[in-house]
């Protein structure tokens, strides 16, 4: 069912009304996209390789940097100058990956695209190829453009998993001697300009203790019960950023976060475990160290737990492993790029969102970055997710100003 109670059914992209302001060109593009399904922990090949495939037929090419069993690829390709140029100029980033659908009630087959009352539903058409589509098919008007500063297509892979993919793209670009000047992160902003997200710090705790007979507590090394106590202290931790902040109220949650979301131990109710694990995440405000709050839980298990275990039984240990971190991102009004997409879309409005997102990688790689992109980030990761078509047009409207600027 859709959010106002009706199924979605599908509609031609090309009927009348079914794409209000929208390009067919473009429709087909997202359509072509969301029909591959690059769900995170499946390979995103098929997705890059026919993009790569469409900018060659164009004239232009692409460069796939891999991760190391070579099933996902980023892909990096240049629109020149008029003159031939590939540096400077505007990156348009996107993530191919989607999350996934798993448990959730659809209407439709999430994966086979439909359109109903100006709306497009499927996985991923709000996040983010509604965006990756409209760039892509804007690719002839690029190409027929006399250029005066390059347009570039940086797409990512993994980026629900942690932002996984992006600096593996950009430490090539850095190795290669590319260096866009600015770029735009197409998340779903509703084309509103976002120059500021919180960072995530994610980490796997493993606490290991010593498995025995519950009749036989002194034995064994309880790990659920030091793992519990761990969770305590982040979440101390947790409340006194919310009591004490800092505050950004341009936020919708104005200060850093943090949770545990995921714990397992424990093989029955009459075994001392032996092991637990838990994963933990720290949303930090731009400014705020991640990295030092990690380091709090670290010294806590390793200054206050450890020597405890250790006392109990020689093997009692508690081990990290990071899992993703990605920069916060704090977009600055008076660069070059803020001040052209602002004007570009008219907003002025400052907006921060809550949610990670690539757009800080590119910023401590030296590219400065925002975010501006079609759909409405309600809808990412739902069930029945969709994207307004209007949105569409919107951001059909933005790129086309964002080609015309640069001639």
């Amino acid at each position: 069912m859709t959010a106002d109670g009706h199924s979605p059914s599908p509609t031609a992209p090309n009927a009348p009304g079914a794409a209000p302001g929208a390009r067919a060109e473009t429709i087909e593009w997202i359509e072509r996209l969301v029909r591959i399904d690059t769900t995170s922990r499946k390979s995103n090949l098929g997705l890059i390789e026919t993009v790569r495939d469409h900018l060659a037929g164009a004239g232009f090419a692409s460069t796939l940097t891999y991760d190391a069993p070579r099933g996902k690829a980023n892909l990096f390709a240049t629109v020149p100058d008029a003159n031939g140029g590939t540096q400077g100029g505007v990156a348009l980033s996107g993530h191919t990956d989607v999350v996934p659908v798993d448990g959730q009630k659809w209407s439709t087959d999430p994966f086979a695209p439909v359109i109903q009352d100006g709306k497009m539903y499927g996985r991923g058409t709000c996040d983010m190829k509604g965006f990756i589509g409209t760039a892509i098919a804007l690719l002839p008007r690029m190409k027929g453009a006399k250029l005066k500063k390059p347009i570039h297509f940086a797409l990512s892979y993994d980026e629900e998993l942690g932002c996984i993919g992006a600096p593996v793209m950009l430490d090539d670009l850095k190795a290669r001697g590319i260096h866009p000047d600015g770029c735009v992160v197409g998340e779903p902003t509703s084309m509103r300009v976002v120059v500021a997200n919180k960072g995530i710090h994610c980490y796997k705790c493993k606490v290991h203790g010593h498995a025995a007979h519950s009749s036989l507590t002194p034995a064994g090394i309880n790990a659920i019960e030091y793992a519990a106590r761990l969770i305590v202290h982040i979440r101390e931790i947790v409340d006194e950023l919310r009591a004490k902040g800092p505050y950004d109220q341009a936020f919708d949650v104005p200060f850093t976060t943090g949770q545990t979301g995921l714990i397992k131990g424990g093989v029955a109710a009459n075994v001392i475990p032996a092991l637990c694990e838990f994963e933990f995440e720290f949303r930090n405000l731009p400014g705020v160290d991640g990295t030092a709050l990690f380091n709090r839980v670290e010294a806590f298990a390793r200054e206050k737990l450890v020597p405890q275990m250790k006392k109990e039984r020689s093997e009692g240990d508690i081990v990290f492993e990071k899992v993703a971190i990605s920069p916060a991102l704090e977009a600055h009004e008076e660069a070059e790029m803020t001040k052209l997409v602002r004007a570009l879309t008219r907003d002025t409005a400052t907006k921060k969102v809550a949610y990670a997102t690539e757009a800080g990688i590119f910023q401590n790689a030296g590219i400065s970055a925002v975010l501006c992109g079609p759909g409405d980030i309600e809808q990412a990761h739902k069930p029945n997710e969709f994207v307004a078509l209007d949105q569409i047009a919107r951001c059909e409207d933005f790129l086309t100003k964002l080609i015309d600027s640069l001639t």
